[in-house]
């Protein structure tokens, strides 16, 4: 990347009320940091952009601390080491962690991740390898208790954690059906990831969708979208079936409540469950999610894409590509333009 004596960086200016907008952000310049004692300096290359930030922006209780008013937008990150006053690492190491959207970061060495960019280019430690890897592997199989012969149905298949829980799924001997939209997409699950079937939610009912390629029910529902989709699943579920909420992107931008299900009552005739997980939960064991993902990368049996947009000052419409399911794969965003 271009090294400069200026750090770029968007800011939370207010909180946004639905989308988020151009005026909900400060774009700021200021001089590069200079790391102390066990700091290092780090040029970031990549930023990834995940639903996840948009419940960041609200003022609201969470998992996590609101971003505050005037603070650098949280954002996982990958980029090189510029600068190092800790002994682990060196100058030119890749590494990721939570940096913000910004071109430069001054981070304790404690809080940054090496990572091997011979194994896989350095935007995969932020999809397959990074938080949404560790998000599908964990909800599925630790959340979902996925096995064999179940009936796995996964909302938003294309997307960074959607398409590698069915790609786990179908390895550990899961029928698999996406949820997906549009035609290019449905048949990329299918054709390219290896889903047994998908259902275009665009252009036909999900409900009856449901129906024909579930006929049995659905075993484990991962869910990304929530609203009418979560809905659906919750009348089609199986005896004992499991729904793992991992998020709800259909309802970030809500600004008159979100959906809530009417179906819920299904959890108790089918004696089946619905729980909520964040992966940060799973931290002490990313190890062992990663060391899986990466050996059924190397095999050839798990897919990962990333969507890539270059350009830090595309930051804000880039956000937007994610609510609007335009993105396909992992959204990233390169900060040096092509």
């Amino acid at each position: 990347m271009t090294q400069t004596q200026e750090n770029r960086q968007f800011r939370l200016a207010q909180r946004p009320e639905g989308l988020p907008k151009p005026t909900d952000w400060d774009f700021v310049t200021e001089a590069v940091g200079q790391p102390g004692d066990d700091e290092i300096l780090v040029g970031i290359e990549y930023i990834s952009l995940d639903p996840a930030m948009r419940g960041w922006m609200n003022a609201g209780r969470s998992y996590i601390k609101p971003v505050k008013i005037g603070e650098v937008m949280r954002a996982g990150t990958a980029g090189t080491v510029l600068k190092s006053n800790h002994p682990d690492f060196a100058e030119g190491d890749s590494v990721t962690g939570n940096f913000g959207v910004q071109t430069h970061a001054v981070v304790a060495g404690k809080d940054a991740r090496k990572v091997d960019t011979a194994l896989a280019p350095l935007p995969a430690y932020l999809g397959v390898l990074g938080m949404p890897g560790m998000t599908a592997y964990f909800g599925l199989l630790d959340v979902g208790g996925a096995k064999a012969d179940d009936t796995v149905m996964v909302s938003a298949a294309p997307g960074a954690v959607g398409a590698l829980v069915g790609q786990i799924a179908k390895q550990k001997g899961c029928r698999v059906v996406g949820i997906a939209g549009g035609a290019e997409k449905c048949s990329y699950v299918v054709d390219e990831l290896g889903f047994d079937a998908a259902i275009d939610y665009k252009n036909e009912s999900v409900y009856k969708g449901m129906k024909q390629h579930c006929p049995g029910g659905i075993d484990v529902f991962f869910d990304n979208v929530g609203g009418e989709i979560l809905d659906s699943a919750l009348a089609n579920l199986a005896f004992k079936g499991r729904v793992v909420i991992c998020g709800a992107i259909s309802q970030y931008n809500a600004t008159d409540g979100m959906y809530a299900p009417k179906n819920y009552m299904s959890l108790l005739v089918n004696r089946a469950r619905m729980e909520g997980f964040v992966v940060f939960d799973y931290a002490d064991r990313y190890a062992e999610g990663a060391q899986a993902m990466a050996g059924w990368i190397a095999e050839g049996k798990l897919k990962h894409k990333e969507d890539i947009v270059a350009g830090f000052e595309n930051f804000p419409d880039t956000l937007l590509k994610l609510f609007s399911g335009s993105n396909f794969g992992k959204l990233v965003l390169k900060v040096d333009a092509d």
